[in-house]
């Protein structure tokens, strides 16, 4: 990498203009104070944070996403940082300052175009309504009560060009005229996963509607991105060897010659380095060696013209460059004054999305491009083409758009690693004039691969998604014969019509037709391959005969379809186990594997003659299977790489899918709650009741998919979060590991007390703890072991201190008075019987005056049903 001193910086710390230009620098400083302003009037600007795969990246609800356009702002959910676009995330390694959405049209005889930010005049001129509509909307689908959620981190947010205040909108300085609206609303939905086919990428889903009373004709829209690759986010140095493009395909991971079509834009810093004098080899953490881009999934219409144009803006025209064509008589040559980079002016960015021009990669603005009726190279080529601070558009259009009337475009934000490899390979083999040898070193496959998956989980290939029997595009490679057939004629001849089910006959001979799906049925999905549900935990918790704290969890195999449900893809059932987590918090970093039951399958490694390796083709064996293959004595784990299994002219060996914990007796471990249960007669629960209803318990749950877990020598006072998930065995075809629920999603948060049945059965009494409650005792102990703040250590100490009610009935009223009488504070506590924490309650130490409390002694009254109880406790402050 190196460091350019240009004639002229662009961006600086914020987001900048240019003064040549006539350009006062644009204050954000202002715009921050006004983010999550509540006014009656003001647009309420507000952003969200994808930070949950690994691909950190802020959108706003103006039309740009990544922070550029907003310095210092932070996630409004945590408060936590707000990364314009750091990959891998959590890390250092940015790779964006801003991206924003564009959009123009014709309207009458005016050309109009409406961004969310422009990049260099500081223009913005798409704004949310006031709080509460401008608001951004966060779901998940680890939520059970967001039934509109698609992802694991879905933000929507709406947002229009109507706003024309020149206090916000400022007025077109090439123009000369205030901004002029299209009259366009942009319902935004954006989505991430957790999932490792699915972290390294966010899905924009927009909605374009015309809430004017005129038709929007020639509609043209954009993705302009600006990228920054640099070590250091929100610096000033290492965007100025930035490098883009636009890639069409890669080699297919399917193999056999097939190609994949991409068509990506993207940006990436020059060499992977931060600074020239960087030593190789390559540190993963310091050192910007992945890259970034946009692929447009979805379209309003299938015949659309494209375009992709970057350009480099600076105050010194002759180093303010970006490709063009020479002009044709049918086609004339269109200054942009007297600049050839830089799209200002509401016509001219009209024009750039319009013309329909795919722009030579960056690497290559030295060679001669004459011939394919490019302008020469301008004298500053070779600096342009080694990396410069440089910005892309990827437009499309046109289409016509009437009052009324929504369109739909979806776009992926992609990261992939490993596009660097070779360290020195910039410094040994880059030459501006002939920069193929440095370009084919380059490894686009990652990234490519990762924007299949994108398009894949917006468009399901193989999924029939409006059930008209149309499944998508696929490929066929047809071997000569199957293996343990060859040689073996079968009744038939003709070629049978092939499918994903079939085999292919010809002149009496099997031959097997090895089928992939590649693209989908055009419906869009916006789903990809998802672990099993997470079961519904029941949780019983009590205190042993030596006052130690346990909790006994209990869930049902069947109730939410945990070992019943088909994956989407396969059409399978994939279950494979489960897993029990605890916690002293409710991050799911923070959960500790507890105990783990799983299937007892193995995987069958193959030997592939074409590729010169073991694959692994099918879903797991069961061994009951495997004995019915190869013999009742057959034993999977007495082969391995070295020592294969022969059989025919295959050669195979065997490994555990997991650890084949199967064991479901053992009350120590994961055990079934009835043992001895077989299958139900039918897994409808009405049909049971009828035909074996001794199969049910609790009226709806099969006793035969009752599993408990429980976990002992906990502390009675300490709050404990537990969780099962449950896995799957993956799709071993499809490339695909082991997927998991989030322990999050049915996490449930209880203190190992007696539960509300134990307490009023044995008529236990209230207990008050700590008491007394001492400040110096440091109950929180940051430094680890302290029982308050748990998961609350960005918030002060007088923030998470805490007394606890223990043994409570389950509907009561706590009182606390001071000794001469007066109330301090009043607690309702109101919980379904044998629910989580019906039979605890606590108080923060803050009075009904909202005031810190004092040192002191203290009575404390619980009123119930049951009757009341009453004592004392003391505060040292």
């Amino acid at each position: 990498m190196k460091m350019k001193v240009p004639v002229f910086f662009l961006v600086a710390v914020m987001a900048i203009s240019i003064p040549s230009f006539g350009r006062s620098l644009y204050d954000k400083t202002s715009k921050l104070q006004r983010v999550e302003k509540i006014t009656a009037s003001e647009p309420y600007i507000t952003v969200g944070v994808h930070n949950i795969g690994k691909i950190g990246l802020t959108v706003s609800n103006q039309g740009h996403f990544g922070n550029g356009y907003i310095p210092g702002v932070s996630n409004p959910i945590d408060g936590g940082p707000a990364p314009s676009c750091i990959y891998p995330f959590p890390g250092i390694l940015n790779y964006l300052f801003a991206g924003a959405f564009w959009i123009g049209a014709v309207v009458g005889r005016d050309t109009l175009v409406s961004v969310g930010a422009d990049g260099w005049g500081g223009t913005e001129e798409l704004y949310p309504d006031p709080y509460p509509r401008g608001r951004i909307i966060h779901r998940t689908i680890t939520n059970p009560n967001d039934l509109d959620a698609i992802s694991e981190q879905d933000f929507v947010a709406i947002y229009t060009d109507t706003l024309t205040n020149p206090l916000l909108v400022d007025a077109d300085p090439i123009d000369n005229r205030p901004h002029m609206p299209l009259h366009a609303e942009i319902t935004q939905r954006s989505y991430s996963w957790s999932y490792e086919y699915a972290e390294d990428f966010v899905l924009f889903d927009y909605d374009i509607k015309n809430i004017g009373d005129r038709t929007l004709r020639g509609v043209y829209m954009g993705f302009y991105v600006d990228g920054d690759v640099t070590n250091t986010p929100g610096g000033s140095d290492g965007y100025q060897d930035d490098i883009c493009g636009f890639r069409r395909e890669i080699p297919s991971s399917f193999g056999r010659g097939f190609i994949d079509t991409i068509n990506i834009a993207y940006i990436a810093d020059n060499d992977g380095k931060q600074y020239d004098n960087d030593p190789c080899p390559y540190d993963p953490v310091r050192y910007p060696t992945s890259i970034t881009g946009i692929r447009v999934v979805r379209t309003p219409s299938d015949s659309l013209k494209y375009s992709f144009n970057w350009w480099i803006s600076n105050g010194d025209p002759a180093k303010d460059f970006g490709p063009r064509k020479a002009g044709t008589p049918d086609d004339p040559f269109r200054p942009f004054g007297a600049h050839l980079g830089t799209p200002e002016g509401d016509r001219v960015k009209y024009y750039i999305m319009r013309h329909e021009e795919f722009d030579y990669d960056q690497l290559f603005s030295a060679r001669n491009n004459t011939g394919e009726g490019w302008l020469p190279p301008p004298e500053g080529a070779p600096d342009f083409a080694d990396g410069f601070d440089t910005r892309y558009l990827l437009s499309f259009g046109p289409f016509d758009i009437d009052p009324g009337e929504v369109l739909p475009i979806s776009f992926a934000y992609v990261a992939g690693q490993d596009f660097h490899v070779d360290c020195n390979a910039f410094k040994n083999t880059f030459d501006p004039y002939f920069p193929e040898a440095y370009y084919n070193k380059l490894n686009f496959q990652d990234f490519g691969l990762n924007s299949l998956w994108a398009s894949w989980i917006y468009d399901n290939p193989g999924y029939d998604t409006d059930g008209d029997g149309y499944k998508g595009k696929y490929r066929v490679w047809v071997y000569d014969s199957i293996p343990d057939t060859l040689g073996k004629p079968i009744v038939g001849s003709g070629v049978a019509k092939i499918s994903a089910d079939t085999v292919i006959i010809e002149d009496g001979w099997i031959k097997f037709a090895e089928i992939s799906y590649y693209e989908g049925d055009g419906i869009p999905d916006f789903r990809g391959a998802t672990p099993p549900p997470a079961p519904r935990l029941r949780i019983f918790p009590s205190v042993d005969e030596f006052n130690r704290g346990q909790l006994r969890i209990r869930w049902n195999g069947h109730e939410l379809g945990t070992e019943t449900t088909e994956d989407v893809f396969s059409g399978i059932i994939d279950f494979e186990g489960y897993r029990v987590y605890q916690s002293l918090s409710s991050r799911a970093s923070d959960f500790v594997l507890q105990a783990s039951y799983d299937l007892e399958d193995y995987d069958k490694h193959i030997w592939e003659w074409r590729l010169s390796k073991f694959v692994i083709k099918d879903i797991p064996y069961t061994l009951d299977s495997l004995r019915q293959l190869y013999g009742p004595a057959f034993e999977p784990l007495a082969y391995s790489r070295d020592y294969p299994f022969r059989w025919g002219d295959s050669v195979f060996f065997f490994t555990r899918k997991d650890w084949n914990m199967t064991e479901l007796r053992d009350t120590m471990m994961i055990h079934k709650v009835y043992p001895d249960e077989l299958f139900p007669c039918s897994l409808h629960p009405d049909s049971a009741k009828k035909y074996c209803p001794d199969a049910l318990v609790e009226d709806t749950l099969f006793k035969y998919f009752e599993y408990e877990y429980t976990i002992r020598n906990l502390l009675p006072s300490q709050l404990y979060y537990v969780s099962v998930t449950a896995f799957d065995f993956g799709s071993p075809s499809g490339g695909l590991a082991s997927l998991e629920s989030s322990p999050s999603l049915n996490m449930v948060a209880e203190y190992p007390l007696n539960n509300s049945a134990i307490i009023e059965s044995e008529g236990l009494k209230v207990v008050v703890f700590p008491n007394p409650y001492r400040l110096d005792a440091n109950y929180r102990r940051v430094e680890g072991g302290g029982f308050e703040g748990r998961g609350l250590e960005d918030y002060p100490d007088d923030r998470v201190r805490r007394i606890h009610f223990a043994n409570l009935p389950p509907k009561c009223k706590i009182r606390i008075f001071t000794l001469d009488g007066d109330l301090v504070r009043e607690i309702d506590h109101d919980k379904v019987p044998g629910s989580p924490q019906s039979m605890v309650a606590d108080w923060d130490l803050i009075t009904r005056n909202t005031q810190a409390v004092v040192s002191g002694i203290y009575y404390w009254v619980v009123e119930s049903p049951y009757g009341n109880q009453m004592g004392k406790l003391v505060i040292i402050m």
